[in-house]
C-alpha cells in the first residue's frame, strides 16, 4: 500500500488505480462511469494530478497515468515528495 498524500482525495488513489490497470488514454466522463464518481469531480481531480505530474493531459481531454504516478504506485516515490509537488 502506498503512504497517503495529505492534500490528496480518496478518488485520486482509484483514478490513479483505473489507469494503472488499463493502459489507456480516458476522459474523465468515462473515468467515471467506471469507478463510480462524479464526473465534474472526476474531471476536477484529473486536473488536480495532472499538475502534480501524477497524470498526464495527453490530448483535450484524455489522460494517462505518468512515470511519477506509476512510482508513486509502486512505492518507489516517497510521499514527502508528492507534498512538495501539491497543486495550486
Amino acid at each position: 500500500m502506498v503512504e497517503r498524500v495529505p492534500w490528496m482525495a480518496p478518488v485520486d488513489y482509484e483514478i490513479m488505480l483505473f489507469f494503472d490497470e488499463h493502459a489507456i488514454q480516458v476522459s474523465p466522463r468515462v473515468l467515471a462511469a467506471n469507478i463510480g464518481y462524479d464526473r465534474q469531480y472526476v474531471s476536477k481531480r484529473c486536473r488536480t494530478l495532472s499538475e502534480a505530474r501524477l497524470l498526464n493531459a495527453v490530448d483535450t481531454g484524455l489522460y494517462q497515468l505518468t512515470e511519477t504516478g506509476v512510482a508513486y504506485l509502486e512505492g518507489e516515490l516517497d510521499a514527502d515528495d508528492l507534498e512538495n509537488a501539491e497543486p495550486e
